[in-house]
C-alpha cells in the first residue's frame, strides 16, 4: 500500500496513523511525499522517533528512516510487548510518540512497560496532563487500558523530561458513544512552574478562578505544582469532566508572557467549549478515531470543531480499512462523526486454531 503523505493537512499525523495501522494489521506500507508542503518537508526528528518506536515494537524492516526523507517503507512483524525505553530526543513530544504506539501495544499479547524521555510540555502537541486526564480515561472506556506518570518535566528547548507508562493487552474493544457529554461534574486544573517562582503558578490559578467565577463556575479545583525539569517552564492545563466525556485545554508560558495571559488562553478555550454542546474538544476527535475504526459496531462523537487534522486522519484510516464514516459539519464548525467500526479483534480475543477445530 502506498500513502500520499502530502494529502490534506499533510503533517505528521498521516505518518503516525499509517504506521500504527500497518503494525496492527500486519500490512506493509510505503509513504511518499511526506510533509511535502511544509516549511521543513520530509521526516524530522519527532517523526523519526515514532518510526523507531514502532520498528522496535514490531521488528519492522524499514527503509528511508532518515532526516529529511520524503519516502518511508515500513514492513512490520508481530507486535511484541515488554519493557521498552524510547528517547524522543531534546524537546520532541513524548505524548505524540505514546499516542502512536498505544493502539499497537494494546494488540500485543503481553503487557508493556515504557520509559520515554523528551518533551512533556511543548508547543504543537498534547501536554502531559492531557494524556492522563482526558485521553486515557476515554480509551479505557473502549477497552484500551494504560497508565501515564510524569517523573520529570521537559520544556522547550531542552526537553529532558521522563514519563513512565504501561499498556495492558486489550481483551476486546467496545464502541464509544460520545454523541453528547451529559451534565458537567467538575472543572479541574493544574498550574505548574519549573525553575521559576511559585507565584507565577499562583497568579495563573487566581486569574482562572476569577474568570470562571464571573462566568458562573465557582467550584474550580486547581492544583499548584513546582516541577523538576532541565530548563525553566510554565504550564497551565484545565479540563472539564462530564457524565460521559472530558475535554482539556492548555497554555504554555514563555519569556515576556504575563501569567494572566497564559491563564486567559486556556480559560478562553474552555469557556468557548462550554458555550457549545459538543462532547469532546477538537484535538481528541482525531485521537479517538483510530480506535473507533477498529472497534466493532457504531461509534459516535460530537466535536467542538471539525479540523483539517480530523479530516486527514479519517482519510488515512479509510486507506487501510474500508468502512463507513459519516461526517456532518463544515470545516471550523461543530461536527458529528459516525464510524461503523471494522471489529478487528486484538490477538487475545481472536479465536485460536484449537477453538476453531
Amino acid at each position: 500500500m502506498t500513502i500520499d503523505g502530502s494529502y490534506g493537512e499533510g503533517g505528521g499525523q498521516i505518518l503516525r496513523t499509517a504506521l500504527a495501522l500497518s503494525a496492527i494489521l500486519g500490512r506493509p506500507v510505503e509513504l511518499v511525499k511526506i510533509r511535502a508542503g511544509r516549511k521543513n518537508p520530509g521526516l524530522q526528528p519527532q517523526h523519526l522517533a515514532c518510526v523507531r518506536a514502532l520498528a522496535e515494537i514490531t521488528g519492522a524492516e524499514v527503509q528511508g528512516a532518515e532526516r529529511g526523507s520524503h519516502m518511508l517503507h515500513f514492513e512490520p512483524g508481530p507486535i511484541i510487548g515488554g519493557p521498552r525505553r524510547f528517547d524522543v530526543g531534546t524537546a520532541g513530544a513524548v505524548s505524540l510518540v505514546f499516542q502512536t504506539i498505544l493502539a499497537p501495544l494494546a494488540w500485543a499479547r503481553s503487557p508493556s512497560a515504557l520509559t520515554m524521555t523528551g518533551g512533556t510540555h511543548v508547543p504543537w502537541s498534547p501536554p502531559a496532563p492531557y494524556v492522563s486526564e482526558v485521553f486515557l480515561p476515554l480509551t479505557a472506556r473502549m477497552g484500551v487500558l494504560a497508565s501515564w506518570q510524569v517523573e520529570r518535566a521537559g520544556f522547550y528547548p531542552r526537553g529532558g523530561g521522563e514519563v513512565r507508562a504501561a499498556v495492558k493487552p486489550s481483551m476486546r474493544l467496545t464502541p464509544l458513544d460520545l454523541s453528547d457529554r451529559g451534565a458537567m461534574l467538575a472543572i479541574r486544573g493544574l498550574s505548574a512552574v519549573a525553575r521559576l517562582p511559585r507565584r507565577i503558578a499562583e497568579r495563573q490559578a487566581a486569574h482562572v478562578r476569577r474568570r470562571l467565577s464571573d462566568a458562573g463556575h465557582a467550584a474550580v479545583e486547581i492544583e499548584i505544582q513546582e516541577l523538576d525539569a532541565a530548563c525553566p517552564g510554565d504550564v497551565l492545563f484545565l479540563w472539564a469532566e462530564f457524565e460521559r466525556s472530558r475535554a482539556g485545554f492548555g497554555a504554555l508560558g514563555e519569556r515576556g508572557k504575563p501569567a494572566e495571559r497564559v491563564a486567559d488562553e486556556a480559560t478562553d478555550a474552555l469557556l468557548q467549549f462550554l458555550a457549545g454542546e459538543a462532547a469532546i474538544d477538537p484535538h481528541l476527535a482525531d485521537q479517538l478515531a483510530i480506535l473507533m475504526a477498529l472497534a466493532p459496531g457504531r461509534s459516535v462523537l460530537t466535536t467542538a470543531r471539525v479540523s483539517q487534522h480530523l479530516l486527514t486522519n479519517l482519510w488515512t484510516i479509510q486507506q487501510f480499512i474500508p468502512l463507513s464514516i459519516s461526517l456532518a459539519g463544515g470545516m471550523g464548525q461543530p461536527g458529528r462523526v459516525i464510524i461503523d467500526g471494522a471489529g478487528i479483534a486484538p490477538p487475545s480475543e481472536a479465536p485460536t486454531a484449537a477453538a476453531c477445530a
